[in-house]
């Protein structure tokens, strides 16, 4: 089914919206996935926070002219679905981790930061911990030596009480 030109000009501006705030786009070629595949494809980068399209080759190196994804127009070439996501890491996640079970998807190019990335680059950022595992390690880590100061000054009453406790005792087996 063919598009007219109204509605491929919305196409064009729904994925440029979503390449100004976007910190990374990834190409990947779905050739060989049944619909119910690409559905869970669908599935799992909605859940991630991760637009996915299927867009027509010319209309993507329309979307990304004279945005920070221009590296990625000589990349667009047979059948491909765009992935751009905020977070740079949840991208590449969805598209790598439903590769390792679909091998019919092939990740073939990626941006980022207005660089093109290879395949491994793009599989290297997604062995990468997300924004929320990073936070939760920082936080950890603050934590920790706040953490270590409250047992230390608890220790010290702790000792007391114990002392007293030894000494009750001792006084209860001598009389």
């Amino acid at each position: 089914m063919s598009l007219n030109i109204e509605e491929k000009k919305v196409v064009v501006a729904e994925v440029s919206a979503k390449l100004k705030d976007a910190q990374a786009a990834l190409l990947a070629e779905y050739r060989g996935l049944t619909v119910a595949q690409m559905t869970e494809l669908r599935k799992r980068a909605r859940q991630s926070e991760v637009f996915l399209r299927v867009v027509k080759n010319t209309l993507a190196r329309r979307a990304v002219e004279g945005s920070s994804f221009e590296c990625l127009k000589e990349s667009f070439s047979g059948p491909l679905a765009l992935a751009i996501s905020k977070d740079p890491v949840a991208a590449a996640k969805v598209l790598a981790e439903f590769a390792k079970d679909n091998e019919a998807l092939r990740i073939t190019a990626g941006a980022m930061s207005g660089k093109l990335m290879s395949v491994e680059q793009v599989q290297a950022l997604a062995k990468l911990p997300s924004r929320e595992q990073l936070l939760a390690m920082l936080l950890g880590t603050m934590q920790a030596p706040v953490a270590k100061f409250v047992r230390t000054l608890n220790e010290v009453p702790g000792k007391f009480v114990r002392t007293l406790a030894a000494v009750r005792d001792a006084k209860q087996a001598a009389a």
